[in-house]
């Protein structure tokens, strides 16, 4: 009998009941070896339900309390890295060194999390009148949602519920339906560190799911990660039901390398970044900007590291890339690749046909590397999310600038140079919300906020961080005046209150 992935609610694994199921595929064998419970809206309702039924007691219960679940949590967590890492690798592909990076990175939010007391403290301003003092409280919002996608089943999902609900707020989270497992391993964490039953849920599905979260007039805000178009229409929907939303859609990253830069250091920022976890990052490096005559001599020493990246299953110790998530995706990432000495790329490498012994039917693709490719091209217009890396090329730092801000994406960026006034130019002159200065992947630590610009951020909140904390509170600010017990009643005044 198929193993079947059933959705987390209330504390308890509950069966799908809608009829439903997606497939689960090993991504190195091409197998099906799953199956996840796609929810209804009706299942949605119960998951929502419940959420709210345990915010009555947690929405207002002390933060040493939570604290307490979340320092438990976090030492679970790192306990069981590993076995989290192994379902990633599983049903995504990455391999496993990539998969223990993603769960070091969700990490960082639930230790942020922990540190919820001092982000949460109020302000006091007293004697702002005679006897008037002011205070600023932020309360939770109720229960929130979550739709995360299937490149980082188990870090954005933490980049998400652990402030969510260290904030006071419940929990309904729709991971994406091709790696579901992880996520229903995080909730059974939380529950085994204490969490009462209700605060974090977990419901899989598809567009039925996600549909019926945004319309649910119990949840309160959504969190998303995905791709642009998807972003756009989560924003509009749930905006239009009255909700709070963040939603971090897809990226075009681009790297601008000046003649001065160290270009041994800047190949391999560009391997790494372009061709990570199988390219499938909105963080990934998918365009360097070659300015001047350096362009030659980079693509060469890119090209040299890229032959090397030995590609194989995610749970082989000695594979640095492995496969992609779907068939259907790889031949979509092929497709820009075929398509690009026709709109006028160099093609320096092709990686549309690598397979691997023994492993024929997985998803495979190696990496593929194309020079001079124009602005108007498929391969750069598009997110391609594999492992293509573009070079364009410029004469001028001022003409890179200016072909990277008219992408209409603006997630991350970075430059490589010796030169500080040109990286600090960049980093003001840039339209980007992220930017790396001889970093590739400019991801910030936990403490900082992630989101980018333009159409890479619908809404006006990044995501984790002092921008997390504000997106699942909301401000409350109280003016009290206590009388003087020395004082005769004032009367009446219908003028508006002094405050001088």
């Amino acid at each position: 009998m198929t193993k079947t992935v059933n959705h987390w609610i209330g504390g308890k694994t509950v069966e799908g009941t809608s009829g439903a199921y997606g497939p689960v595929t090993d991504p190195a064998t091409g197998e099906v070896t799953t199956q996840v419970a796609l929810a209804s809206a009706e299942e949605v309702d119960a998951a929502v339900t419940a959420a709210k039924a345990a915010y009555a007691a947690w929405g207002t219960s002390s933060l040493a309390q939570r604290t307490a679940i979340l320092f438990r949590y976090r030492a679970l967590l790192d306990a069981r890295r590993d076995d989290i890492a192994a379902l990633i690798t599983a049903e995504h592909g990455k391999v496993h060194s990539d998969a223990l990076g993603e769960v070091a990175r969700g990490l960082e939010i639930v230790e942020l999390a922990c540190g919820i007391t001092t982000q949460l403290k109020g302000e006091l301003s007293t004697q702002v009148s005679n006897r008037v003092d002011v205070s600023s409280i932020r309360q939770p919002l109720g229960v929130v949602a979550g739709i995360t996608p299937f490149n980082f089943p188990a870090m954005v999902p933490m980049w998400m519920f652990p402030l969510a609900i260290a904030c006071g707020n419940t929990f309904v989270l729709k991971p994406s339906e091709k790696d579901p497992s992880a996520a229903n391993l995080l909730a059974e964490l939380a529950a085994e560190a204490g969490l009462p039953d209700g605060v974090l849920n977990v419901v899989h599905g598809d567009k039925v799911a996600v549909d019926a979260l945004l319309a649910h007039p119990d949840v309160a805000a959504v969190s998303f990660v995905g791709s642009t178009p998807i972003a756009r229409y989560i924003h509009a929907t749930a905006s239009a039901n009255g909700k709070r939303v963040q939603a971090l859609g897809g990226a075009k990253n681009h790297m601008l390398v000046l003649p001065d830069a160290d270009l041994d250091a800047a190949a391999d920022a560009a391997v790494s970044a372009a061709y990570g976890s199988a390219g499938e990052r909105c963080m990934a490096i998918s365009a360097v900007v070659a300015v001047g005559a350096i362009g030659d001599e980079l693509v060469a020493k890119i090209r040299e590291r890229a032959e090397k990246i030995k590609i194989g299953p995610g749970n082989d110790p000695t594979s640095e890339m492995g496969p992609l998530i779907t068939a259907a995706h790889r031949d979509k990432v092929a497709s820009y690749v075929t398509g690009a000495a026709a709109q006028g790329a160099e093609v320096v490498l092709d990686g549309t046909g690598h397979t691997v012994e023994g492993f024929e039917n997985g998803h495979w693709i190696g990496l593929s590397l194309l020079d001079k490719v124009s602005t108007d091209s498929d391969a750069y217009q598009d997110e391609i999310f594999g492992p293509v890396l573009c070079v364009l090329r410029v004469d001028t730092y001022e003409e890179g600038v200016a072909l990277m801000n008219a992408s209409p994406f603006g997630n991350g960026t970075a430059i490589f140079t010796r030169d500080g006034g040109a990286a600090r130019r960049f980093q003001l002159e840039i339209q980007a919300g992220m930017v790396g200065v001889n970093v590739p992947i400019p991801v910030p630590v936990g403490y900082h906020s992630f989101g980018g610009w333009k159409d890479s951020l619908f809404g006006d909140h990044h995501i984790y961080g002092n921008d997390g904390v504000h997106f699942y509170t909301r401000g409350k600010v109280t003016t009290t005046r206590w009388p003087d017990p020395a004082d005769a009643p004032a009367g009446v005044d219908l003028g508006f209150p002094r405050n001088h």
